[in-house]
């Protein structure tokens, strides 16, 4: 299940610090937590590696040029690209964004089957786990 997401015109740290915090407030997680990601230049700078420790989460990153090793969310962003995004134009970052929302809070949480959980939706799988 997507928990949390960002968009904007830049690819600044603070662009993924906003996500995180977000989903942390939302979740609030407990117990060991790993962080995982790719090696985007956002990942390994000085403040967000802070902010993962300072919410006692382990950094986890792919290896350079390894794209199996980020598999889930290669695939989740295969399917938004295949599914949403290269079927829609969008007159800018407001519109980009309301429509990105629908396609994850509605769509794909809450509607999409996932071959990887059994065809199951990942929000009914979420509610029985949490």
């Amino acid at each position: 299940m997507i928990v949390d997401w960002s968009m904007a015109t830049h690819m600044r740290t603070e662009l993924i610090e906003s996500a995180l915090l977000s989903a942390l407030s939302s979740r609030e997680p407990v117990g060991e937590i790993m962080h995982h990601s790719d090696r985007g230049s956002q990942y390994p700078s000085e403040a967000y590696q802070q902010l993962l420790e300072g919410h006692g989460m382990e950094c986890s990153m792919s290896r350079a040029g390894n794209c199996y090793d980020n598999a889930v969310m290669e695939s989740i962003f295969g399917s938004y690209k295949q599914e949403w995004a290269h079927h829609h134009r969008w007159s800018g970052l407001a519109e980009a964004r309301a429509a990105t929302h629908d396609y994850v809070k509605v769509f794909y949480n809450r509607q999409r089957l996932h071959s990887s959980i059994g065809y199951r939706r990942p929000a009914e799988v979420d509610a029985e786990t949490a």
